[in-house]
Protein backbone atom coordinates (compact mmCIF):
# COMPACT_ATOMS: atom_id res chain seq x y z
CA UNK A 1 0.00 0.00 0.00
CA UNK A 2 1.19 3.00 -0.96
CA UNK A 3 1.84 5.79 1.91
CA UNK A 4 -0.68 8.76 2.19
CA UNK A 5 1.32 11.71 0.44
CA UNK A 6 2.41 14.40 2.90
CA UNK A 7 2.06 17.25 0.24
CA UNK A 8 0.65 18.11 -2.58
CA UNK A 9 2.13 19.76 -5.44
CA UNK A 10 0.32 22.19 -8.12
CA UNK A 11 2.11 23.65 -11.61
CA UNK A 12 1.41 25.96 -13.09
CA UNK A 13 2.55 28.45 -16.33
CA UNK A 14 1.71 32.41 -17.22
CA UNK A 15 2.74 33.87 -20.41
CA UNK A 16 2.17 31.16 -23.08
CA UNK A 17 0.17 33.76 -25.39
CA UNK A 18 2.19 37.12 -25.11
CA UNK A 19 4.61 38.34 -27.91
CA UNK A 20 7.48 39.59 -26.03
CA UNK A 21 8.78 38.19 -22.29
CA UNK A 22 9.40 34.85 -20.58
CA UNK A 23 7.12 32.04 -20.03
CA UNK A 24 7.33 31.27 -16.37
CA UNK A 25 6.08 28.46 -14.21
CA UNK A 26 5.91 27.97 -10.53
CA UNK A 27 5.33 24.60 -8.60
CA UNK A 28 3.59 25.26 -5.18
CA UNK A 29 4.15 22.62 -2.26
CA UNK A 30 0.93 22.56 -0.18
CA UNK A 31 1.17 20.37 3.49
CA UNK A 32 -2.17 18.37 3.28
CA UNK A 33 -4.80 18.95 4.67
CA UNK A 34 -3.51 22.40 5.55
CA UNK A 35 -6.89 25.45 5.41
CA UNK A 36 -5.56 27.88 3.19
CA UNK A 37 -6.64 31.36 5.15
CA UNK A 38 -7.74 33.75 2.84
CA UNK A 39 -5.65 37.13 2.76
CA UNK A 40 -7.81 38.79 0.77
CA UNK A 41 -10.29 36.96 -1.63
CA UNK A 42 -11.79 33.97 -2.55
CA UNK A 43 -8.42 31.46 -3.85
CA UNK A 44 -8.95 31.10 -7.68
CA UNK A 45 -6.54 30.76 -11.26
CA UNK A 46 -4.70 34.37 -11.05
CA UNK A 47 -6.40 35.70 -13.94
CA UNK A 48 -9.45 35.81 -11.97
CA UNK A 49 -8.06 37.99 -9.50
CA UNK A 50 -6.76 41.74 -9.44
CA UNK A 51 -3.53 42.39 -9.65
CA UNK A 52 -3.94 43.76 -5.84
CA UNK A 53 -5.53 40.58 -4.71
CA UNK A 54 -2.07 38.29 -6.45
CA UNK A 55 -0.02 40.44 -4.45
CA UNK A 56 -1.35 40.10 -1.15
CA UNK A 57 -1.66 35.89 -2.22
CA UNK A 58 1.72 35.77 -2.72
CA UNK A 59 2.42 38.07 0.35
CA UNK A 60 0.52 35.22 2.00
CA UNK A 61 2.40 32.36 -0.25
CA UNK A 62 5.76 33.60 0.45
CA UNK A 63 5.17 34.19 4.55
CA UNK A 64 3.36 31.06 5.03
CA UNK A 65 5.66 28.12 6.82
CA UNK A 66 3.23 25.38 5.29
CA UNK A 67 3.42 26.82 1.60
CA UNK A 68 6.84 26.03 -0.57
CA UNK A 69 7.49 27.43 -3.76
CA UNK A 70 9.85 27.68 -7.15
CA UNK A 71 9.97 29.41 -10.17
CA UNK A 72 11.31 29.26 -13.34
CA UNK A 73 11.36 31.34 -16.40
CA UNK A 74 12.32 30.63 -20.24
CA UNK A 75 13.55 33.21 -22.55
CA UNK A 76 12.37 34.65 -25.94
CA UNK A 77 15.47 33.59 -27.48
CA UNK A 78 14.43 29.88 -26.25
CA UNK A 79 10.88 29.57 -26.90
CA UNK A 80 11.49 31.20 -31.13
CA UNK A 81 14.08 27.80 -30.56
CA UNK A 82 12.45 24.90 -29.39
CA UNK A 83 8.62 26.29 -29.36
CA UNK A 84 6.38 27.61 -27.25
CA UNK A 85 4.75 23.94 -25.48
CA UNK A 86 8.09 22.61 -25.24
CA UNK A 87 9.70 25.76 -23.78
CA UNK A 88 6.95 25.98 -20.94
CA UNK A 89 7.21 22.11 -20.02
CA UNK A 90 11.19 22.72 -19.71
CA UNK A 91 10.33 25.60 -17.11
CA UNK A 92 7.63 23.46 -15.26
CA UNK A 93 10.75 20.62 -15.19
CA UNK A 94 13.23 22.77 -14.48
CA UNK A 95 10.60 24.40 -11.25
CA UNK A 96 9.56 20.99 -9.94
CA UNK A 97 13.01 20.13 -9.79
CA UNK A 98 14.13 23.09 -7.79
CA UNK A 99 11.08 22.62 -5.56
CA UNK A 100 12.03 19.81 -4.69
CA UNK A 101 16.05 19.90 -4.18
CA UNK A 102 15.82 23.41 -2.22
CA UNK A 103 12.73 21.83 0.39
CA UNK A 104 14.09 18.29 0.15
CA UNK A 105 10.82 17.01 -0.09
CA UNK A 106 10.24 13.08 0.03
CA UNK A 107 9.70 11.01 -3.14
CA UNK A 108 7.03 8.72 -1.47
CA UNK A 109 5.32 11.60 0.43
CA UNK A 110 4.09 13.55 -2.64
CA UNK A 111 1.44 14.11 -5.27
CA UNK A 112 1.45 16.29 -7.99
CA UNK A 113 -0.60 17.95 -10.88
CA UNK A 114 -0.11 20.63 -12.86
CA UNK A 115 -2.60 22.32 -15.24
CA UNK A 116 -4.04 21.37 -18.32
CA UNK A 117 -1.19 21.72 -21.46
CA UNK A 118 1.77 21.44 -19.10
CA UNK A 119 3.92 18.23 -18.80
CA UNK A 120 6.96 17.08 -16.67
CA UNK A 121 9.92 16.29 -18.66
CA UNK A 122 11.69 12.68 -18.28
CA UNK A 123 13.35 11.35 -15.90
CA UNK A 124 10.97 13.25 -13.32
CA UNK A 125 7.78 12.25 -15.21
CA UNK A 126 8.56 8.45 -14.10
CA UNK A 127 9.81 9.39 -10.87
CA UNK A 128 6.98 10.90 -9.57
CA UNK A 129 4.24 10.11 -12.13
CA UNK A 130 2.59 13.53 -12.30
CA UNK A 131 -1.25 13.88 -13.22
CA UNK A 132 -2.11 16.93 -15.81
CA UNK A 133 -5.80 18.19 -15.17
CA UNK A 134 -8.31 20.14 -17.58
CA UNK A 135 -8.71 23.70 -16.21
CA UNK A 136 -6.62 22.19 -12.56
CA UNK A 137 -6.12 25.85 -11.50
CA UNK A 138 -10.14 25.71 -10.94
CA UNK A 139 -9.60 22.49 -9.04
CA UNK A 140 -6.83 22.23 -7.08
CA UNK A 141 -5.40 24.77 -4.75
CA UNK A 142 -2.10 23.96 -4.86
CA UNK A 143 -2.29 24.70 -8.65
CA UNK A 144 -3.89 28.09 -8.16
CA UNK A 145 -1.42 29.38 -5.76
CA UNK A 146 0.77 28.24 -8.52
CA UNK A 147 -0.41 30.28 -10.82
CA UNK A 148 -0.76 33.50 -8.84
CA UNK A 149 3.35 33.01 -8.19
CA UNK A 150 3.78 32.53 -11.92
CA UNK A 151 1.73 35.89 -12.31
CA UNK A 152 2.91 37.63 -10.19
CA UNK A 153 6.81 36.83 -10.69
CA UNK A 154 5.63 37.49 -14.64
CA UNK A 155 4.35 40.67 -14.07
CA UNK A 156 7.03 41.96 -11.91
CA UNK A 157 9.63 41.35 -14.75
CA UNK A 158 7.78 42.72 -17.53
CA UNK A 159 7.51 45.85 -15.57
CA UNK A 160 11.18 46.06 -15.06
CA UNK A 161 11.61 45.16 -18.83
CA UNK A 162 9.70 48.25 -19.12
CA UNK A 163 12.03 50.64 -17.78
CA UNK A 164 14.64 49.27 -20.16
CA UNK A 165 12.19 50.18 -23.29
CA UNK A 166 9.21 52.39 -22.45
CA UNK A 167 8.06 52.90 -25.97
CA UNK A 168 5.93 49.38 -25.95
CA UNK A 169 4.32 49.59 -23.08
CA UNK A 170 4.86 46.79 -21.25
CA UNK A 171 4.20 48.01 -17.98
CA UNK A 172 0.26 47.76 -19.03
CA UNK A 173 0.10 45.05 -21.32
CA UNK A 174 2.51 42.66 -19.98
CA UNK A 175 3.92 41.58 -23.42
CA UNK A 176 0.57 40.52 -25.08
CA UNK A 177 -0.74 41.50 -28.23
CA UNK A 178 -2.60 44.74 -27.46
CA UNK A 179 -3.47 47.23 -30.26
CA UNK A 180 -0.94 49.54 -28.16
CA UNK A 181 2.03 46.61 -28.42
CA UNK A 182 1.12 45.93 -31.99
CA UNK A 183 1.57 49.61 -33.13
CA UNK A 184 4.43 50.11 -31.07
CA UNK A 185 6.22 46.84 -32.37
CA UNK A 186 5.15 48.33 -36.42
CA UNK A 187 6.74 51.89 -35.74
CA UNK A 188 9.81 51.08 -33.30
CA UNK A 189 10.75 47.26 -34.64
CA UNK A 190 11.22 44.20 -32.23
CA UNK A 191 13.44 44.58 -29.23
CA UNK A 192 15.49 41.37 -28.06
CA UNK A 193 12.87 40.20 -25.40
CA UNK A 194 10.25 39.67 -28.53
CA UNK A 195 9.51 36.13 -29.11
CA UNK A 196 9.81 36.69 -32.86
CA UNK A 197 8.24 33.61 -34.50
CA UNK A 198 5.02 35.38 -32.44
CA UNK A 199 6.11 38.81 -33.32
CA UNK A 200 7.43 39.08 -36.87
CA UNK A 201 4.58 39.78 -39.10
CA UNK A 202 3.52 42.71 -37.26
CA UNK A 203 7.17 44.09 -37.18
CA UNK A 204 8.14 47.45 -39.61
CA UNK A 205 8.58 47.11 -42.84
CA UNK A 206 12.14 48.41 -44.25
Amino acid sequence: MKPKPKYIIGIDEVGRGPLAGPVTVAAVAVTVNYKLQKPNSKLRDSKKLSAKQRELWFDYIKKNKKLFYAISSVSPRTIDKINISKAANLAATRALRRLLMKHRLPRNKIKIFLDGGLKIKQPLSTFYDPHTIIKGDEKIPAIALASIVAKVTRDRKMRKLHKKYPKYGFNKHKGYGTKKHIKAIKKHDLTDIHRKTFSKKFRMIK
